[in-house]
């Protein structure tokens, strides 16, 4: 049990990061994005794009893939469970009530 926290421990820390959480909808919309494209998509340094993406990846939630002088990135299969989750979350009525207020 306590290898299984720590492992959701991970995860959740993953994406516990507004700007994490907007590079996997930026992912999951462009299916594939190289460092650059996702630094100039949220107008943020490309350095502090690489750290948050290394952090998505060693969560389990972004895949790399080689392309040229390029890594690209899309969700992994854990990663896109997780967006699920997002999407879920953000279409309940509950939390769209909560906004208004």
């Amino acid at each position: 049990m306590n290898i299984i926290c720590k492992k959701l421990e991970r995860v959740y820390k993953g994406v516990a990061n507004h700007r994490r959480i907007e590079i996997m909808f930026l992912i999951d919309k462009h299916n594939e994005l190289s460092l650059n494209e996702i630094s100039e998509l949220i107008k943020c340094n490309l350095k502090t794009i690489s750290e948050h993406t290394k952090r998505l990846y060693l969560a389990g939630l972004v895949n790399k893939r080689h392309y040229g002088n390029n890594v690209l990135h899309s969700l992994s299969p854990y990663g896109d469970k997780i967006y699920a989750t997002f999407k879920l979350f953000l279409n309940s009525q509950e939390f769209e009530n909560r906004n208004k207020k």
